[in-house]
């Protein structure tokens, strides 16, 4: 059935939903995450609050970054190859990661996420298709 459907649909489609869908999951880390880390720092009133919103906007630009270089990639690389396999998904992790980790600079660091998020694509790809 997934090939019927990302056969059917424009990648854009794909990729708007990935987007809006993980930066939602990423402001709900946000805001369950932030108001403890801004304890942590000792933080109180405006610049707590000042602190949670960044951290919200940081997370849910994050989360929605991944998802959609993440679809985009593997959409195009399905349309592209004309093939549904593990590898579009293994490529596509691969870009997504580096792509988040390109802030840092480093290049120990990009190559590590990229592989971490190209082995935890495939890894859900693998579960998705079994069952």
């Amino acid at each position: 059935m997934e090939e019927e459907f990302t056969a059917v649909v424009p990648c854009s489609s794909l990729a708007v939903d990935s987007v809006l869908r993980f930066a939602a999951a990423g402001v709900f880390w946000g805001f369950c995450s932030a108001p403890y880390d801004a304890r942590k720092r000792g933080l109180t009133g405006i610049a707590q609050a000042s602190f949670v919103a960044k951290s919200v906007g940081k997370f849910g630009f994050q989360s929605g970054l991944v998802a959609g270089v993440f679809a985009t990639t593997r959409c195009g690389l399905q349309k592209y190859r004309k093939r549904n396999d593990p590898l579009n998904t293994l490529i596509a992790g691969a870009v997504a990661g580096a792509a988040v980790a390109a802030q840092t600079r480093n290049l120990n660091n990009i190559i590590g996420v990229a592989c971490l998020v190209s082995a935890f694509s495939v890894a859900a790809d693998h579960i998705s298709r079994a069952n």
